[in-house]
């Protein structure tokens, strides 16, 4: 608390003082409820122009008057239950638009001293992570699909399917930046909060669907052994920009008319986080979530399948090639590094590890780095290191070098035209 604060509680309890008599002062110190509730009724004044939250004691700490949409924030106690407290760390509390206290305070931060802090993954350092490898992501999608656009050489069905992926790994990607952003800040309303959610859900979804389409296209192209385009390219962007639309709005629907506990609330976060979601309710995790999670999960057990599939065939056809073994592994190996990214297997290896300890730090660590990296790693596999790919910039950067070369040259020769013909008007 700082020195202003504490000059601010010491007038206030002058003044709450100066009518009382010393038993009814002591009587207040044992009911700290009604201590809070004075101290309140002497700071209503200061917000009788606008919409607030009343003083609260909810039997740990005293919630001052709070305006509308602010979060309540102070040091944690000294003391509770003869078990000393770290005050260097805050308590929140949420007065929410409508004026009314959130259900829940948030103690996460509020550490017992007699115990060593638990190992575990800090919350501001994997977000912090997060940032940068969606950052990265975001860097190299956008140049990877600017390539696949503005080329009309690298123009196939394949080339296609993978611009439409890393375009959903860019909304996602952004998506994901710009809802955490704000909801860090606490600053949106409710309106765009919802907005923001859906949004972000409709842009993850797409991502995964976009990932069943890749490997649908490779199923039906090396295990079914048909001519891909049976399947045109309007059914491939049905599925991957129409079904996740129609998921997230029964999601948003059944969201629309569900009742959120204060339990639910809580569930699932920590940290910042609980204040993230007592801002905007909608983040909350809920049941419901399965409504666009089980599809999700449906598509990366479907693209495990085809994976397993296309291994399969991979394997048989290197089997049967006149080639040492270590050059069929050594092929296998580098196939299935490259397909894990693309079909979003990295999710599955990723879905669950170890929840306490040095070990769930690490892992909460590595986590946030494979999968912020994905889009990144995507764009590096099948634009940048492709052969097809690198082949068509040679290309073109040789025909720019020539025509550079040759409008140089021609350039230069009508230089030197010119001056030989000043010269020869000079000796006339």
């Amino acid at each position: 608390m700082s020195s202003g604060d504490a000059a601010d509680t010491s007038d206030q309890q002058a003044e709450l003082g100066s009518g009382l008599s010393p038993e009814d002062l002591e009587a207040l110190k044992n009911h700290p409820e009604l201590l809070c509730l004075q101290e309140g009724l002497l700071q209503e004044p200061l917000f009788e122009a606008s919409l607030f939250c009343r003083s609260s004691w909810d039997t740990v700490l005293c919630w001052p008057n709070t305006a509308a949409g602010h979060l309540a924030s102070q040091p944690c106690f000294e003391e509770l239950n003869g078990v000393k407290y770290d005050t260097s760390q805050n308590a929140t509390k949420l007065c929410q638009v409508d004026g009314t206290w959130a259900n829940y305070s948030n103690y996460t931060l509020c550490r017992d001293l007699s115990t060593p802090p638990p190992i575990e993954a800090s919350v501001e350092v994997t977000t912090s992570i997060y940032y940068a490898g969606y950052t990265l992501s975001l860097a190299a999608l956008g140049a990877a699909v600017a390539i696949f656009l503005y080329f009309k050489d690298l123009r196939c069905l394949r080339n296609t399917i993978h611009t439409n992926l890393m375009l959903s790994y860019i909304l996602a990607d952004f998506m994901w930046i710009l809802t955490i952003t704000m909801q860090m800040s606490l600053q949106s309303e409710p309106a765009s909060c919802v907005a923001l959610v859906i949004l972000l859900h409709y842009c993850q979804l797409t991502n995964f669907f976009w990932m069943f389409v890749e490997g649908l296209y490779l199923h039906v192209l090396v295990v079914e052994t048909f001519t891909v385009e049976n399947i045109r390219l309007r059914v491939y962007v049905c599925i991957g920009w129409g079904t996740p639309m129609l998921i997230v709005l029964i999601w948003a629907l059944v969201k629309t008319f569900a009742t959120t506990s204060p339990s639910d609330l809580q569930g699932g976060a920590a940290g910042p986080m609980v204040d993230i979601v007592q801002h905007c309710p909608w983040m909350a995790p809920h049941n419901y979530d399965w409504i666009y999670q089980g599809p999700a999960v449906a598509v990366l057990c479907v693209n495990v399948i085809f994976l397993s599939m296309i291994m399969w065939v991979l394997i048989t056809k290197l089997r049967s090639a006149n080639s040492v073994e270590t050059q069929q592994y050594r092929k296998a190996t580098k196939a299935l590094v490259v397909l894990i990214p693309l079909l979003g297997v990295t999710y599955i290896l990723m879905i669950a590890g170890p929840s306490e300890g040095l070990s769930a730090a690490i892992y909460a660590y590595v986590r946030a780095i494979m999968l912020s990296t994905q889009g990144f790693t995507v764009s590096l596999f099948y634009c940048f290191l492709n052969t097809e790919v690198q082949n068509t910039l040679r290309h073109h950067w040789q025909r720019w070098q020539t025509a550079r070369s040759i409008n140089g040259t021609g350039a230069a020769r009508s230089i030197t035209q010119h001056r030989s013909s000043s010269d020869a008007d000079a000796d006339l």
